[in-house]
């Protein structure tokens, strides 16, 4: 299998395989490639230790759980990657903000 160099951004899921967040990772990961399929050069699982579950767009970290103190919604981090990558982009019903109701 021939590697190619890609200019598209590379996701990275940092999570603690001690504490089992690999579903989460993954469910994660799997929410980013229907909404970004094209435009991401590839979406890593990366375990690591000691409660962490931090996501970066190529280096940069766009979500820490210790830091925010909770896991992200999964809307949360497609708009994130979404006003990194393509800020213009319409992410759809996860762009919708609740309506007031009067």
């Amino acid at each position: 299998m021939s590697q190619c160099i890609s200019m598209k951004p590379r996701i990275a899921i940092h999570y603690c395989n001690l504490c089992r967040w690999v579903l989460r990772a993954s469910w994660l990961a799997q929410e980013l490639l229907f909404t970004f399929d094209t435009d991401l050069s590839e979406v890593a699982l990366c375990p690591g230790l000691k409660g962490g579950f931090d996501i970066y767009v190529d280096e940069q970290l766009i979500w820490s759980r210790k830091e925010q103190g909770r896991f992200p919604e999964a809307k949360e981090i497609k708009q994130l990657v979404r006003d990194i990558i393509d800020p213009e982009r319409n992410l759809g019903h996860s762009d919708r903000k609740p309506t007031d109701h009067q």
